[in-house]
C-alpha cells in the first residue's frame, strides 16, 4: 500500500484521530490514552512525499501492530516497539514481490528503488535488510 490518502484512510476508517502539532525536531508520534489513538504529525519535519508515506506507515504500524507503549517505558520495550511498527510499515509499503519485480526489471541502486516503490532510501534499505538477513540492521550490512 503505497498510496499515503489511503493509509490516512485506513487510520481514520479504524477510529484513530490525526493531528497537526509542532512536534519539535520529531516528524510524527502516536498516542493510546484509555483505547483511544492519536497520530501526531509535524509536516514542518516531513520533507517529500516519500517521507510522509514512510513517517505515515510507521506510525500506523504502531496502532495496527498494538505496539504502543508509555512514555516511561524501558528502551527495550521501545526498541521492541519500534521494530514491530517498521516491519508493520515495510511489510505494507513494500510487499516483497514489488521488491523482487523492481530489482528483476533492473533497479539495483538505492535512489532507483527507492523512486519506484515510493518511499525513502533508508526505508529500502531496511526492508532489503529485513527480506534479506531477517532484521532491521541496515547499517551492519550497508
Amino acid at each position: 500500500m503505497r498510496d499515503v490518502q489511503a493509509l490516512y484512510d485506513k487510520l481514520t476508517d479504524s477510529g484513530v484521530k490525526l493531528y497537526l502539532w509542532d512536534l519539535g525536531d520529531a516528524s510524527a508520534t502516536t498516542i493510546a490514552i484509555d483505547g483511544a489513538y492519536g497520530i501526531f504529525m509535524d509536516f514542518d519535519n516531513i520533507e517529500t512525499a516519500a517521507d510522509e508515506l514512510c513517517v505515515v506507515a510507521h506510525e500506523a504500524g504502531h496502532f495496527f501492530s498494538g505496539a504502543t507503549h508509555r512514555v516511561d517505558s524501558p528502551l527495550d520495550v521501545v526498541g521492541r516497539h519500534e521494530c514491530k511498527a517498521n516491519k508493520w510499515a515495510i511489510a505494507h509499503c513494500i510487499p516483497v514481490d514489488d521488491l523482487d519485480d523492481a530489482v528483476a526489471d533492473g533497479c539495483t541502486e538505492w535512489w532507483q528503488l527507492a523512486e519506484r516503490l515510493g518511499v525513502t532510501e533508508s526505508f529500502v534499505k531496511k526492508a532489503v535488510c529485513l527480506y534479506t538477513y531477517g532484521n532491521l540492521a541496515d547499517e551492519l550490512y550497508f
